[in-house]
């Protein structure tokens, strides 16, 4: 009903501009992202509720008690300490310190108010001070002024809360029940963004959800699959279902821009940037860590973009993204951030340092977790010229125990690469030459579940080959590596264990001359997808490992990115609007390069499939289904008999009623020629006849003037 009226209130708007709605396009009409131009949000009730500190007025003041109390003659002394203290961490205003004081005793209350410039400032001091030691008998209890109106609410006495019937909600889980084993992906095109089914047999996507403004920048996945978030100005939201997307929770977060889930979907992380009052000072970074559940807040984070921009590469305004990046395996107990000469690792029990204190690591560069186990894989730099060397350190959490080190020398960058399932570890080395002019690229490969964790040393065929990509087959023991000059590198597999050296890497095959920059593993291994995206123009080659050999060569023009399916099934490739404006859209692929079908859609940016968690089922179970695979197949090899009948039955329908169409189209120009027969013969002077072997042939002579021109000739007779 809400829709009728505000498009009513639109056609009457229209009508009085003198606009035919008609003749617009409103599909192709794009607001400009952080803009409402008067469309309400979703979240426009968090909003009024949540609104920005600086926007109620007193948002840059805060409250510091537990102050000492002093008689007048002491006042300017601890005036001075407290600005010295608080004026370190932003501009006070003028006349922005007061002290209350006692007008009886002319001593001070043990409390004062600072006004700072901004709000980002008195929330940094209030993060900063709050429980600082003045001395033993003076902690600071630091409070924003705005807070006091929700303290005043509480009301003097307690009273029991109220009593709500319990309502099962919605099963999260009940997609993954879909009698036709299909998967869920959504795509965002314009304003709107929808979720569908994969429907490989039928050739087509099957809609399930539809909705527009449904966010205001992008949407996200959870990493189970469980929840689909949204990204608002007020914050950020996530949705359940399978077929209506119901709002589950929103995390107020004023103009957040990014977010994160944890591998396990128990926290959700939200990021926004501030720009200071001073543009010579760094942006102001504010982090949240939410329960996904309850949507309480479970620590926060906020500092100037510079404490957060160590390290990595990538984000927004030079912070690297995910900031915080989680470990321990599947369980989201622990998460950790870079620092200057240091690693900040939290464990989730208490939301604070382990132990109380950070990884002291000098020069620190880089770091990743192990995706299955509390192992930390950190990378430190040559120090001292190069006097010290290079170093990867594997180090085991909470003990902080190192378990492996590598010294590594004349080192000009490295790139760490987890296999999924923490098995091996692949250490990306580039080394200056002796000259220091050149590089060349080996690989350091540690095998982390066997004894002593050996590591192996790996060099290319050729070592001054430039790396373009590597990539590991998820929960296998093979990777392969595009290596070469462009545009037709090459592409090369290793295996970490053979038939013959189960300790020791091998060579399976090389690959010469692939127009291929991008390596796209089946998440279920055993195929492989070479890429040739952006400048080499959407070249695809669906590779089969286990054969070593090509199934399928085809492209898809501009291509910009490629995802496969959660099951291993299916690809999608597509063209973002971000990168180019023509044949936005996406195909569907099988897994031996196949084309099922394409989809083009105006200013599509967007395309995610759903995740899937992880099966159930043992390994023992999963052996015996692979091994007994044709027992089961069978019923799947009926329904596909019958889909493609109904396919067949369809396209014989197809065919016939486009037949009848012709049918009912040449009758009507029938009908419509006999109708003007009188006509036609008024035209031929009274000739009947539509017959043309019933004419008379009369052959008529034609005299036609051409020309006519006019000559004086002059005649020389000669004299008698």
């Amino acid at each position: 009903m809400a829709d009728v009226m505000i498009m009513n209130e639109i056609e009457s708007r229209a009508a009085a501009a003198g606009i035919d709605l008609s003749l617009v396009d409103l599909n192709s009409i794009q607001l400009p992202r952080g803009e409402n131009f008067g469309i309400i949000s979703d979240d426009e009730d968090v909003y009024q509720e949540e609104q920005l500190d600086f926007e109620t007025g007193f948002g840059n003041i805060i409250v510091v008690d537990n102050l000492p109390v002093v008689p007048r003659e002491k006042f300017d002394k601890l005036e001075g300490v407290i600005r010295k203290i608080y004026g370190q961490i932003g501009v006070i205003k003028e006349d922005g310190l007061w002290m209350p004081v006692d007008p009886e005793t002319q001593k001070t209350l043990g409390y004062c108010f600072i006004e700072y410039n901004t709000p980002q400032e008195a929330e940094l001091a209030k993060e900063k001070t709050n429980g600082y030691k003045l001395d033993r008998s003076h902690i600071f209890a630091v409070s924003m002024f705005d807070d006091f109106e929700k303290f005043m609410k509480v009301p003097d006495e307690w009273a029991p809360p109220e009593f709500r019937p319990y309502v099962p909600g919605e099963n999260l889980q009940h997609w993954l029940t879909d009698e036709k084993a299909r998967d869920q992906f959504v795509i965002s095109a314009g304003s709107d963004t929808e979720v569908f089914w994969n429907d490989a047999r039928q050739m087509k996507p099957d809609p399930v959800y539809k909705r527009s403004y449904w966010t205001e920048s992008f949407v996200q996945w959870s990493p189970l699959g469980t929840y689909l978030a949204t990204v608002h100005r007020q914050g950020a939201a996530v949705w359940g279902g399978s077929s209506a997307f119901n709002r589950l929770m929103r995390y107020a977060h004023p103009q957040v821009k990014l977010i994160d889930f944890s591998p396990a979907e128990k926290y959700l992380v939200t990021y926004s940037s501030h720009e200071p009052s001073n543009p010579r000072d760094a942006n102001r970074i504010v982090i949240n860590i939410f329960d996904v559940r309850t949507g309480k807040v479970m620590r926060d984070f906020k500092g100037s973009a510079d404490e957060f921009a160590i390290g990595g590469t990538g984000g927004v305004t030079g912070v690297s993204w995910p900031i915080f990046r989680w470990g321990g395996g599947k369980d989201d107990k622990y998460f950790a951030k870079i620092g200057k000469n240091m690693i900040s690792v939290y464990e989730t029990e208490t939301f604070s340092l382990i132990d109380k204190k950070s990884l002291k690591v000098e020069n620190v560069m880089d770091f990743s977790w192990s995706p299955t186990d509390p192992i930390l894989a950190l990378f430190v730099p040559e120090l001292a010229g190069g006097n010290q060397p290079a170093r990867v350190s594997l180090v085991q959490i909470p003990s902080k125990e190192e378990l492996r080190q590598k010294n590594l020398f004349s080192v000009s960058d490295c790139k760490m690469y987890w296999q999924s399932n923490g098995d091996y570890l692949a250490v990306k080395v580039d080394r200056y030459t002796k000259s220091k002019r050149t590089t060349y690229t080996g690989f350091e490969l540690f095998r982390i579940k066997e004894r002593d964790i050996p590591i192996e040393v790996l060099e290319l065929d050729n070592k001054n080959d430039k790396i373009i990509a590597f990539a590991w087959e998820p929960k296998g023991h093979r990777f392969a590596v595009i290596h070469g000059d462009s545009p037709r590198p090459d592409v090369s597999f290793y295996s970490m264990r053979t038939a013959h050296h189960t300790g020791r890497v091998s060579k399976l095959t090389t690959l010469k001359g692939k127009q291929a920059n991008a390596l796209f593993w089946s998440p279920a291994g055993h195929y492989i997808l070479l890429a040739g995206l952006k400048g080499f123009n959407g070249q695809l080659e669906f590779y089969n490992v286990d054969e070593l050999e090509t199934m399928a060569t085809t492209e898809h023009f501009m291509a910009t990115d490629i995802e496969w399916d959660p099951t291993g099934r299916y690809v999608a490739t597509s063209v973002t609007s971000v990168h180019h404006e023509m044949e936005n859209g996406f195909n569907i692929w099988s897994f031996s390069g196949k084309l099922l079908y394409r989809i083009l859609k105006d200013h599509f940016f967007q395309f995610l499939w759903r995740p899937r968690p992880p099966s159930f089922l043992s390994p023992e179970k999963e052996e015996e289904i692979a091994n007994n695979l044709k027992k089961y197949s069978k019923k799947y090899e009926a329904e596909d008999q019958d889909v493609s009948l109904q396919l067949s039955e369809q396209d014989r329908e197809k065919r016939r009623m486009l037949k009848d169409e012709w049918d009912k189209w040449v009758n009507e120009w029938k009908l419509l020629h006999e109708e003007e027969k009188l006509e036609r013969q008024k035209l031929r002077d009274g000739e009947a006849s539509d017959e043309e072997e019933e004419y008379e042939a009369k052959e008529i002579e034609v005299e036609e003037l051409l020309d006519v021109a006019e000559e004086v000739l002059s005649f020389d007779f000669g004299q008698e």
